[in-house]
């Protein structure tokens, strides 16, 4: 896989920005009255390392006009160094476009997190490729890397055809593609053969491609890892000869990659990875090790970022998972739901496990 030269962008992102409200000090939501609230989306945390590490990133999406909420987004998103790019829609009424607002409970012990959703309206549900002059931004400007997930993808007809036109624009002007399946069941319920179509499309062309056993099964359809021990540990042999399957279905993709998770409590997770390369044929793998965990919404995001990090770096495939499986565990440590990295040397030194202070 080739990257190209000379682009303006070394990551843009397709995506759908909202709202994410937290009780504050890990209280359940029917309990609390006071809350933390951040701007959010899964694609927006994935560039969130690049841009903190001073990589130019652009992010493609849609705001309400005049909103109060678009106006809090947007100054987020300059804070984290992104561009962005995309239509101030009308709201047309009370009853007409707004952002997405998720509502989170992080969880505490064994009492497990709590995601609620509330997306009906948003405005990132009408994204279309006439949004954009994809001419300009992949052929005069130049992306080196475009990444989609499966969220925006699964949104609506109008999203999945908005990622369809993206991928091949990106393919025309020689971007490279990450594709991180997300499969949500409440997106695809009575769209099953339309997104599976799309989704496969999209893998298709895809140069990085990134899902776990049931992303890549239910996603796809492809085989996941055969029963194994009762430890992830036990099951690497297993999801080698998945993504191995996924090979042979998607021979486009220069990388496969996959997170590997044991939730011993809430706070407490062993948290690993494995990457195939192309180019050498091989395997990097993460072992599962104990990481502590203030939020683990936004873990997967930071694995994603920090290997397409190292990707747009020109690292191989074993520094670039290494990496990204420590800006995912920076990521679990945050009151967001994105990591901040202040530096490499603070990602790798989360790598090797050092906590001691630095002055």
């Amino acid at each position: 896989m080739q990257l190209r030269d000379n682009a303006q962008w070394s990551l843009v992102v397709a995506t759908s920005m909202g709202i994410r409200i937290t009780p504050d000090n890990a209280q359940q939501v029917q309990t609390s009255d006071h809350f933390f609230m951040q701007a959010t989306s899964a694609e927006s945390n994935v560039a969130s390392v690049s841009s903190h590490l001073g990589e130019p990133t652009k992010v493609l999406t849609a705001f309400v006009e005049g909103s109060p909420i678009s106006a809090f987004i947007k100054a987020n998103l300059r804070a984290r160094g992104m561009a962005f790019e995309g239509p101030d829609r009308p709201q047309g009424d009370a009853w007409g476009y707004r952002h997405q607002f998720n509502i989170a409970d992080s969880g505490y012990g064994l009492r497990g997190p709590r995601v609620w959703n509330d997306r009906a309206g948003e405005v990132g549900l009408s994204l279309t490729a006439a949004d954009f002059d994809l001419d300009r931004i992949f052929g005069d400007e130049g992306v080196k890397v475009l990444h989609l997930s499966g969220l925006i993808a699964a949104l609506s007809p109008e999203t999945s055809q908005f990622c369809l036109d993206l991928a091949r624009a990106a393919k025309k002007h020689g971007t490279a593609i990450a594709f991180d399946l997300n499969f949500r069941a409440s997106f695809w319920k009575g769209r099953e053969e339309e997104l599976r179509a799309a989704f496969t499309e999209i893998a298709s062309e895809t140069d990085i491609l990134i899902g776990n056993e049931e992303d890549f099964q239910l996603a796809l359809g492809v085989a996941g890892p055969e029963e194994g021990g009762a430890a992830l540990t036990d099951k690497i042999d297993g999801f080698k000869e998945m993504i191995g399957r996924v090979t042979e279905q998607f021979p486009n993709a220069s990388f496969i990659a996959t997170t590997l998770r044991e939730v011993e409590t809430v706070n407490r997770h062993l948290w690993g990875a494995v990457v195939w390369a192309k180019q050498t044929g091989e395997f990097a793998v993460a072992d599962l090790r104990e990481i502590g965990v203030l939020d683990r919404v936004g873990g997967g995001d930071g694995f994603v970022g920090g290997l397409l990090y190292g990707i747009i770096k020109g690292w191989d495939a074993e520094l670039a998972m290494q990496f990204g499986w420590a800006t995912g565990a920076l990521a679990a440590t945050s009151i967001t739901d994105y990591g901040a990295p202040a530096d490499e040397d603070q990602v790798w030194s989360i790598w090797k496990g050092n906590a001691r202070v630095k002055r």
